[in-house]
Parts: C-alpha cells; sequence; structure tokens
C-alpha cells in the first residue's frame, strides 16, 4: 500500500474517531457539561489544539493529480493544495520580499512568502504548517503506545505482586539502567527513519517512567475498603480491575499523556538534530537551521517559525491537559461536589 493511502486510510479513522467521540458527549449531559467547562477553563488553548489538529487533518489527505510529460506525479495533499504548486524559489528570500536574499534577483512569487524561502527555496510557512502533522503522529501514536503498555504492565505488577511484581520490576530496571536518548538512536538506527518505526523506537524508551507510577498507585488502590469490600464479595479480579483500579487512574493517565506528548515531540526534535529524525518535522527545520544564525545578514525566519509553531503546540496542550486534569480527577469532582 503507497504510503498516501495508508494516510487517508489513518487520517479517516481518526475522523470517525472524533465523530463518534463527538456523538457520544453530546449524547450524554455529564459529557456535556465536562466538555463546556473544559472549554470555559482554556478557551483559547482549545482553539488553538483545534486549529493544529485541523492543519494536520488538512495535511493527511493526499492524492496523486495526473503529471505532465516527463516528469513524475506526486501526493499532494491538501495543505499543499493551497499553495501553488510552483511556489519555490531558487534559494532564500527575506518575508514578504521581492527579491532572493543573496543577489537581489526577482522572485518568482514576489511580495507572497508570508514566512521567507528556505535554502532550498521552500516556502517556510508551508514547511511550518505540514510539521503540525509529523509533530501529532509523533505524540499521539506514540502515546497511544507507551500508556496502554504502562498500565497493563503497572496495573498487573501493583495488585497481583508477588513473582509478576518482581518480573515487570526487573524489566523496568533494565530498561532504566540504559541510556535513553542511546537507546532511542540505536532503536531508530536498527528499526529504521519511518514515522512508525520512529514511534514505536520512541514507545519503547517511554513507557517505564508512566508504568512506575501506575504500579505505586494500584498499590494503594489495592488497599482501598471498596476493593477489600469487593474482594469479600467474591467479585473477580479482573471485574474489580476494570470497575475500581484502572477509572481511578484517569487522571493520571491525562497528566501522563500531556506530560509524555510534550516530551516526545521534543525528542523527535533531538533525534533532527542528531540526524535520525523525520522529514517534513519541525525538528527537521530547527536542525537546517542552525548554521543560518552564523550567517552575515542572519536569517532567522525559519528557525524561528519551527520554533513558534513548536512552542505554542506544546503549551497549548499543557494547558488544555490542566483543565481536562480538574474535571476528569475523582478527587477534584469529590471536593466540588462536597
Amino acid at each position: 500500500m503507497e504510503g498516501h493511502v495508508a494516510g487517508n486510510l489513518g487520517a479517516a479513522a481518526l475522523v470517525l474517531l472524533l465523530a463518534f467521540a463527538a456523538w457520544r458527549v453530546r449524547g450524554s449531559r455529564r459529557g456535556r457539561e465536562r466538555f463546556g467547562e473544559i472549554v470555559r477553563r482554556r478557551p483559547w488553548a482549545s482553539a488553538v489544539v483545534a486549529l493544529y489538529l485541523g492543519v494536520a487533518l488538512l495535511d493527511s489527505f493526499a492524492w496523486i493529480d495526473a503529471a505532465a510529460p516527463g516528469t513524475v506525479a506526486a501526493p499532494r495533499s491538501l495543505l499543499d493544495r493551497v499553495f501553488p504548486a510552483d511556489f519555490g524559489e531558487r534559494s532564500y528570500s527575506a518575508p514578504l520580499a521581492d527579491a532572493e536574499f543573496y543577489g537581489g534577483e526577482p522572485l518568482a512569487h514576489p511580495g507572497r512568502h508570508l514566512l521567507g524561502t528556505d535554502i532550498l527555496g521552500r516556502d517556510v510557512l508551508h514547511l511550518a504548517l505540514g510539521g503540525a502533522r509529523v509533530a501529532l503522529l509523533i505524540g499521539g501514536v506514540t502515546s497511544l503506545l507507551a500508556i496502554p503498555l504502562a498500565i497493563a504492565f503497572g496495573v498487573a505488577a501493583g495488585y497481583f505482586g508477588r513473582r509478576v511484581d518482581d518480573v515487570v520490576f526487573f524489566v523496568l530496571s533494565t530498561l532504566a539502567s540504559i541510556p535513553s536518548l542511546l537507546l532511542l538512536v540505536a532503536l531508530v538506527m536498527v528499526l529504521g527513519r519511518g514515522t512508525l518505526q520512529v514511534c514505536v523506537a520512541l514507545a519503547i524508551t517511554s513507557w517505564v517512567g508512566f508504568c512506575r507510577v501506575v504500579r505505586g498507585e494500584t498499590m494503594k488502590l489495592r488497599e482501598l475498603d471498596y476493593v477489600q469490600a469487593a474482594r469479600a464479595l467474591g467479585v473477580s479480579d479482573a471485574r474489580i480491575l476494570a470497575r475500581h483500579v484502572v477509572p481511578n487512574l484517569g487522571h493520571l493517565v491525562v497528566i501522563t499523556f500531556v506530560l509524555t506528548f510534550s516530551q516526545l515531540v521534543l525528542s523527535e526534535a533531538i533525534l533532527s538534530w542528531l540526524g535520525v529524525g523525520i522529514d517534513g518535522s519541525w525538528g527537521q527545520m530547527i536542525d537546517q537551521a542552525r548554521d543560518e544564525l552564523a550567517r552575515d545578514p542572519v536569517i532567522g525566519w525559519n528557525l524561528g517559525a519551527a520554533s513558534a509553531a513548536l512552542f505554542g503546540l506544546i503549551l497549548a496542550v499543557n494547558r488544555l491537559g490542566d483543565a481536562v486534569r480538574d474535571v476528569l480527577d475523582p478527587r477534584t469532582l469529590r471536593e466540588r461536589a462536597g
């Protein structure tokens, strides 16, 4: 299956998932109240995250147009089609400039590059918008791989204890003893530099910390009165875990998702700095722009655009995550009810 076809299917599945979630929230009074409270607490963060998500979806649906004679057709996304197909220049140009930064030759599209162009003549605004899809893929897909893995092992170790706990803790200690950056680079070199491979490598190196937190919280929850009462009534372990333990880990999942998301996006930037990142990411833009600050005059719009886009996403996700945690945390709900 071609890459753009898989991307279209993944984006379509995400849209269906979001539509289903919106339908469930709309059909539940409690869901509407919680969603409304989250938006009221962080209106600008909700808008910014929605904007990034919309841009990422626009860059995910792509198809191939008929190629001109003698050329090779390449898939172009909806985001790509917002910009002309021949929107490139020969090299650097400053934001809204009419001529090239070096040489002063007239531009093919004078005054239309809002954030200028890079060394290859590519529009910086187009590149910065395209990095949103990579960042959300890295943060979202990797979190969906790492968090369930951490919950499964952490809950099993904390609830059952004994040999299960010994095995899980041995695995955690082994992974924690290996420098995470070296392990991450080694995994990327072995698995490859594709988006999915990088997500798997990041998931392997990022689930250990949350697993320890889940293990400790589960040890505390299993000793609570209502869990002990359920055991005395003969309730199965699976039912106790599903109804009394895992739901009380929800606020930790939200906090961990926010922290992990930010950490993963920044980790990809570090990988790009080391030359093993993902094409089209903000980290790659920052890596390609690291020598531009040494030029005279300084060229900073490529670095500035990628850094601003990265900062805006991480800040909005962190602020929105705080509101979601406050709304979903059972202890916060009990305090408000009391």
